[in-house]
């Protein structure tokens, strides 16, 4: 294992923002990673596992304890059951799925960061979801000390959360499994309205698979949402925001509030998300309280292609960043009395 102290982790975020960390440990193998998990717990450590750095918001004065970069490296196809190393790169792995003629996760390129975090937030973008295909998460259980198999149902996945994110200190994923479908080199069917009008088809279509990621990426790259070192659109962490879901009498109050805002004939997004509930769009309702493409003067802004993305123009802080988002909160709850909460996980630091 690779170890440094007073190591800047900045470098370590798709954000570009963090102090260092007291002690950083870079591992390669699940063993060095349960080793390095066990001394932090025996020590009582703090400890902050790092993966792609696409989640994460660090804050100024760094971390005061040991950061683990888990940089885990396999990828094993066995007829359509895919299995990644926690340190494997999203967006690479999903590629040769694709390249193999596997369907399942090919609307989910372009998503920066590790495999080891999907299950966490159980990532989704573009009409898929990984709990769809996640069969089984092999993780390290620091409660008891052992290597666990948990299945799908075990995950407890919902939107963008799961077991993982819902108790974060007891589980260290290290390998996770999906089962994935050969269609004859077709997609999954196409759910996403956006993808499906790109593509000319219907949704509930299947496309040829590559034609179906290289959508997604066109897709993801007009809304600054493909890593770019060059792009300070980019420098971000994807959708800062989760879209909000409303039981039908919070979703009804909203209604009112939308047409008491923007008028009569003003009708708010609203998606199907399970009985009694009702989904809406984060990106609405910033974009509909005045905080449009690019909005900010200082060094943290809001993207010029998505009002989802919080991004860093080179010289940002994390403080700079968190007055932004608090700014967005607070005028999106005083618009339509929706409090946003963050996709991000933050690390010394809160909203």
């Amino acid at each position: 294992m690779l170890e440094l102290h007073d190591a800047p982790l900045a470098p370590l975020t798709t954000f570009r923002l963090g102090g260092p960390a007291a002690r950083l440990i870079t591992a390669t193998t699940d063993a060095e990673v349960v080793a390095a998990v066990r001394e932090a717990d025996a020590a009582g450590t703090p400890l902050l596992l790092i993966g792609g750095g696409s989640n994460l918001v660090i804050g100024d004065k760094g971390f005061a304890g040991t950061a683990l970069r888990i940089a885990t490296e396999g990828f094993s196809l066995d007829g359509t059951t895919l299995e990644l190393a926690a340190g494997e790169v999203w967006t690479e792995a999903v590629a040769r799925t694709v390249e193999a003629g596997l369907a399942g996760i090919e609307c989910l390129a372009g998503i920066p960061g590790s495999a080891g975090a999907t299950p966490i937030q159980n990532v989704g973008a573009y009409g898929q979801e990984v709990s769809s295909t996640i069969s089984e998460v092999i993780a390290y259980d620091r409660r008891t000390g052992e290597t666990v198999t948990l299945t799908n149902a075990e995950c407890a996945f919902s939107y963008r959360h799961s077991r993982f994110k819902a108790d974060p200190d007891r589980h260290v994923v290290l390998r996770v499994r999906f089962e994935l479908e050969d269609a004859n080199g077709l997609s999954a069917p196409v759910k996403y309205a956006e993808t499906a009008r790109t593509l000319g088809v219907e949704p509930g279509d299947r496309v040829p698979l590559a034609d179906a990621r290289e959508t997604v990426l066109e897709l993801r790259a007009g809304k600054g949402m493909v890593l770019d070192p060059e792009d300070h659109d980019t420098w971000s962490a994807g959708s800062f925001f989760t879209n909000p879901i409303l039981t039908d009498e919070a979703f009804a109050a909203f209604h009112a509030r939308v047409k008491e805002r923007l008028g009569a004939d003003a009708v708010p997004p609203a998606f199907p998300a399970g009985e009694g509930h009702t989904k809406t769009s984060a990106a609405w309702l910033i974009d509909k309280s005045g905080f449009t493409k690019g909005y900010g003067t200082g060094p943290a802004r809001i993207s010029t292609k998505h009002t989802l993305a919080l991004t860093n123009r080179g010289e940002a802080s994390t403080e700079d960043l968190l007055a932004l988002a608090r700014e967005v909160v607070a005028g999106v709850h005083d618009a339509f009395g929706i409090t946003l909460v963050n996709e991000p996980v933050t690390v010394g630091v809160s909203l």
